[in-house]
């Protein structure tokens, strides 16, 4: 949960906060959670669906398994992505409460 105060909008975590947004703050690694919000895939559909060399995925996919949006799991020599739901949940909250704090300001009428 992330909670603002009302003068400072603070962030309660803002670690965590940034590791989300530093996970979002690529197009490729945006192109891999869009691919995987489909479903479960293993590295090699993820190199001919973006069309990106496996070194290069596979950095991205360390930046997202690291900050926690996604889960693998492995199959004989395979590794397998899916989208990590509770993830997705905590920067939804975050999201809602960026908002919140915006509103609480607008309604207090500080400039």
């Amino acid at each position: 949960m992330y909670i603002f105060v009302m003068k400072g909008s603070t962030v309660r975590n803002p670690a965590r906060a940034a590791e989300l947004f530093h996970a979002l703050a690529d197009p490729t690694r945006l192109e891999i959670l869009d691919e995987l919000k489909e479903g479960e895939c293993c590295v090699c559909e993820l190199t001919d669906r973006l069309q990106a060399g496996q070194s290069r995925l596979s950095f991205h996919l360390k930046v997202l398994k690291d900050a926690g949006m996604i889960l693998d799991r492995r199959e004989g020599r395979w590794m397998y992505y899916s989208v990590n739901a509770d993830a997705l949940a905590e920067l939804d909250d975050l999201v809602d409460s960026l908002k919140q704090a915006k509103r609480a300001r607008r309604a207090t009428g500080c400039c």
